[in-house]
């Protein structure tokens, strides 16, 4: 036998092609502990990506969505281990899309186990992974924002993540369903973790017109800036990035310079990742700080306080060493603080 006849919360498992239809046929038996047996054994075999192709090219998905509805909830809750386990590729997220799984996990959003809601929200996030994953759990957006206010700190952070992939393919479902307040919420919370997932959420919704509105309106960018001196360095990259959308709106200028956001980004910008690793952490950082700056350059009282910041700008826009893409944003910065208009009377 491929598993071990010995360990008694697993099933025995057959040899070859024979290992995964025969605990799929364990699966039909009336006894829970049966069921819970070969479902172990599957998450074990699961593991292996011929197992996983196995299992789709098999047919033995549909058998999975009756479990989800299993009376015992350890039950519901390791089978959705196991489609978190199908997810982990490319084939199994494809398999589980087709197969109208999502109704299920919606409806398993709201179980009383917690292992069971967070097994679900590990599988849709896996999902997002994929642009068609993504636009399918557009119409659980307002479902999923809600949970924000229910979930442990681990599940919240998930559900963050989940949120921000949907609304980067669209951001409307999350706007319409007052995103940008409930994310406002959590961007002071004590987890870094979920700082850093509820900035990122919100940098996808100040994509768009209404996102940047909404954040100028419900006064975010005050929250925003006191997050540019967070500890994670990706925290303020997040944090940055909405800055940088915000800035793009006269209101948005107008409040960055009324916070003194400059002095801060400038600061932001003059910092250089030592090891590699911190070198590529810190450059999204860099880039929207810069891209943040050539948006309130637009303003004549930003351009006026960057003009005394031209040797800082002018370093990072011209050292042969530099990143190229760190250098062509400090180039447009300098070029939109430097710009004068024509002097029509010339011509």
């Amino acid at each position: 036998m491929a598993g071990s006849p010995y360990d008694s919360s697993r099933a025995p498992v057959a040899y070859g092609r024979r290992a995964v239809p025969q605990l799929f046929s364990e699966l039909q038996q009336q006894e829970a502990p049966r069921r819970l047996r070969a479902l172990a054994s599957l998450c074990d075999l699961l593991r292996d990506p011929e197992r996983i192709s196995c299992t789709v090219s098999g047919g033995f998905l549909e058998q999975l969505k009756v479990l989800l509805k299993d009376e015992d909830s350890i039950v519901r809750a390791k089978t959705c281990e196991l489609l978190h386990l199908l997810t982990a590729h490319r084939i199994g997220r494809q398999a589980l899309l087709s197969s109208s799984f999502l109704p299920h996990l919606s409806e398993l959003m709201d179980d009383s186990s917690s292992t069971c809601r967070r097994n679900v929200q590990r599988v849709l996030n896996r999902l997002t992974l994929m642009p068609a994953g993504a636009e399918a759990l557009l119409t659980l957006v307002p479902k999923l924002m809600l949970k924000l206010s229910e979930e442990e700190e681990d599940v919240q952070v998930l559900l963050l993540s989940t949120l921000s992939s949907c609304s980067c393919l669209d951001p409307l479902p999350a706007l319409a369903s007052d995103g940008v307040s409930l994310l406002l919420h959590k961007l002071s919370d004590s987890s870094t973790d979920i700082r850093r997932e509820a900035a990122a959420a919100l940098m996808a919704l100040s994509v768009c017109e209404d996102g940047m509105r909404q954040v100028c309106e419900k006064e975010v960018l005050p929250v925003l800036v006191n997050l540019l001196r967070d500890e994670d360095v990706e925290v303020q990259a997040n944090a940055a990035g909405v800055i940088m959308y915000a800035a793009i709106t006269n209101e948005g200028k107008q409040q960055c310079l009324d916070l003194d956001v400059i002095p801060i980004l400038l600061s932001l910008v003059s910092q250089d990742g030592e090891e590699e690793k911190d070198k590529e952490r810190k450059k999204a950082l860099v880039m929207y700080s810069l891209r943040a700056l050539t948006a309130l350059a637009e303003a004549p009282q930003g351009r006026c306080l960057l003009l005394e910041q031209l040797p800082l700008l002018g370093r990072r826009s011209e050292a042969a060493e530099e990143d190229q893409d760190i250098r062509r944003n400090a180039q447009n910065a300098v070029r939109v603080i430097t710009w004068t208009p024509c002097n029509t009377d010339d011509l």
